[in-house]
């Protein structure tokens, strides 16, 4: 940790206190109009389907904004950002500040005057759907004033190269053999995070609209097709797949220039565990710990975490010569 660090870490957590500090204002100047119990929650067409009180209201506003506030900020002030990928994880984080500040503050606006039942409930509440829209436009708004932001402050240069090079380890093949190399990339909590989301879409299938349920359904199939995923290298290059055949990420044999096994931290280096996207590199993130690293013949990286994979890069290498010696 040094005061470059630090200082990433305060701009990044700044448009987070700011839509925190702008909701609690907004809250304070009226709270004497809002009923006892806010409208919090809404289905498709606007219509409220759930209530928190105001002290509810205020923690988890104050819990989400801080938490996912913290959040990027530990990735982007001392994860492996450098250039160009640290001043778009900046302006991200500015995009999602401002998304989430909003809609929270439109929450709290849309209860403004409502009437109390019995139970002091507001009354007659309704979300209109273009808060959404205008949340989103906030976004763009503030991921532009975060790149911006971004650009005028000192960004941590690029680590040395620690790419694969071509002259890695091989696993000798005779005249005419093949081969190829599977290994299981799974780690012990994914079965269970698949099983929790597909149970909890069935529950909301039955307790609520099958619109609400079917996004949930979905994420958990995919889940479930991903518990325990294969990483394959062979002439085709490399294939991760689940249970079933689709979807899977395969990287064609004729893409790959390189190959190497490291360790990799998917948080510090790709923001995160699935399957992730980043300036000048992709994977599929399952655990930290060793994983493939293959270079791609258009300058980014591919990697995988996976068992053994000083032998799957090996044989990656292997192919790779085998099939330029073929052409």
């Amino acid at each position: 940790m040094n005061l470059k660090s630090v200082g990433r870490a305060v701009l990044t957590v700044l448009p987070f206190l700011l839509a925190l500090a702008v909701d609690l204002l907004l809250y304070a100047t009226r709270r004497d109009r809002l009923p006892a119990r806010l409208a919090s929650h809404f289905v498709g067409n606007g219509r409220v389907d759930d209530y928190a009180g105001r002290t509810s209201y205020l923690v988890a506003t104050t819990l989400v904004l801080l938490g996912v506030g913290l959040l990027w900020a530990l990735m982007t002030g001392f994860g492996k950002f450098a250039g160009q990928a640290h001043r778009v994880m900046v302006a991200l984080g500015y995009a999602f500040a401002a998304f989430l500040g909003y809609l929270l503050g439109a929450v709290l606006l849309v209860n403004v005057g409502a009437v109390e039942d019995a139970q002091g409930r507001g009354q007659d509440v309704h979300f209109p759907l273009w808060h959404i829209a205008a949340a989103a436009g906030a976004g763009v708004v503030a991921f532009g004033i975060g790149y911006l932001a971004a650009m005028l402050t000192p960004v941590p240069e690029p680590a040395a190269d620690d790419r694969p090079e071509g002259d890695g380890a091989r696993i000798t093949l005779g005249a005419g053999e093949v081969a190829g190399w599977a290994r299981g990339a799974g780690a012990w909590w994914l079965p269970l995070i698949a099983l929790l989301v597909l149970g909890t879409g069935v529950t909301v299938l039955f307790t609520a609209s099958w619109p609400v349920a079917l996004p949930v359904l979905v994420i958990g199939v995919l889940l479930t097709a991903f518990a325990r995923p294969y990483v394959t290298v062979d002439r085709r290059g490399i294939t991760v797949s689940g249970l079933l055949p689709w979807p899977r990420v395969r990287v064609p044999l004729d893409r790959i220039e390189a190959a190497a096994s490291r360790d990799i931290s998917p948080f510090a280096e790709y923001g995160g565990w699935g399957y992730r996207i980043r300036p000048g590199r992709s994977g599929v993130m399952i655990r930290s710990g060793e994983g493939i690293v293959a270079r791609l013949s258009n300058g980014r990286d591919f990697a995988v975490t996976v068992d053994d994979s000083a032998t799957g890069a090996a044989l990656l290498n292997t192919l790779i010569d085998q099939r330029r010696t073929d052409h």
